[in-house]
């Protein structure tokens, strides 16, 4: 198999070196519109396995709620893997908690979840907390950001992920009355989304003072997988501008589903990058429809190649993703923890392959 013989005769199985064979700033040259040499592969969305643990000793659900726990799993993703940044937290919850939701830390194999909505009933009272930047986790993972700044920031680029408003107004109402309000009412869904991306642009402000280079809204019931994109456009797009409009730093949205119908307007909000998952089978005709100002990211299946897939599998997906004219090469979605270290260092493995023989 290629990807054999690329691990075996190119890279060897040293895992802890294989992170000084790469390039390490491509990814913020490629936001600056420089030229590089590979494209990046990274990870925007979560990052941390059941093997990285056991490599790092940080564990989940401790390294959700420890700085230094958070930032050593996040740096094992590019010592023993070879992504080219570090990507902090592994979870969807943070701001949420932090906006008055309760939240179930999980397990060592499974990511905290929201478990009660403070405006299931009304969202009279839900405001921005005066504290925010003091409540829940985010103290947790500012200081996990500065740690990295420290410890990688000179090699390595920081992403740091939080919900995005869709998301936090999900979670703060539930899923179903936020889909129902969506058709019924959405004059009350516009208020709390407004309201929720007050805090996501108070929150990645924070993040890039403590010294993040990119910040990620992940915020996939926005998608059309659930939201229409009829409300999408008259609820997320303003509020999407709003945040880019405010926020300083390179700012990516990463959104869940078949992004396909949305693509066009999301292009036009002001994001730097557009992360994708699997369900957007044209990436030449994605590229096209985002322009050369926004760049794309993605979309090597999570759930399906990176989890069950073997590494030949990976491979062919990199290989696609390269030749369909991918900005940042990238898992679509979060990395399941069971996902074998093999297949994803096959991300790296078949990207620098791909460039080798290009150079032929």
């Amino acid at each position: 198999m290629r990807i054999q013989w690329w691990q075996d005769n190119y890279l060897g199985l040293n895992g802890k070196d294989l992170h000084n064979k790469f390039l390490r700033n491509n990814l913020t040259d490629v936001f600056n519109g420089k030229t590089t040499s590979k494209i990046p592969a990274v990870s925007f969305t979560q990052t941390a396995t059941i093997e990285l643990m056991k490599k790092s000793g940080s564990y989940w659900p401790e390294s959700h709620s420890d700085p230094e726990k958070m930032a050593l799993l996040a740096i094992e993703g590019n010592r023993t893997v070879g992504f080219e940044a570090v990507r902090i937290p592994y979870c969807l919850t943070v701001l949420s908690e932090a906006t008055g939701c309760e939240v179930n830390m999980g397990t060592a194999d499974r990511q905290p979840s929201v478990i009660s909505h403070p405006a299931e009933s009304t969202i009279e009272g839900i405001k921005v907390p005066h504290d925010l930047l003091e409540r829940g986790r985010i103290p947790v993972v500012l200081e996990s950001t500065a740690f990295l700044k420290e410890k990688v920031g000179e090699e390595l680029p920081i992403i740091v992920g939080i919900e995005g408003p869709a998301v936090v107004a999900s979670n703060l109402t539930g899923v179903r009355n936020y889909l129902v309000w969506s058709i019924t009412s959405p004059d009350k869904l516009t208020e709390l989304i407004r309201i929720a991306t007050d805090a996501c642009i108070e929150y990645a402000n924070s993040l890039f003072n403590q010294g993040a280079d990119i910040v990620v809204l992940a915020d996939g019931v926005a998608s059309p997988d659930l939201l229409p994109p009829s409300a999408f456009e008259n609820i997320m797009v303003p509020e999407y501008r709003r945040f880019c409009r405010n926020v300083k730093g390179i700012k990516v949205m990463h959104m869940c589903g078949n992004a396909n119908p949305i693509l066009h307007p999301l292009a036009e909000c002001g994001f730097n990058g557009i992360s994708v998952e699997e369900k957007v089978k044209n990436l030449a005709g994605a590229r096209a429809i985002l322009g050369s100002g926004v760049k794309l990211i993605g979309n090597i299946s999570a759930a399906g190649t990176l989890l069950l897939g073997s590494p030949d599998d990976v491979r062919s997906e990199v290989i696609r993703c390269l030749e369909e004219g991918i900005d940042v090469l990238a898992p679509g979605c979060g990395v399941a923890p069971h996902t074998s270290t093999e297949n994803l260092r096959a991300i790296i493995w078949a990207r620098d392959e791909y460039y080798l023989h290009m150079t032929r």
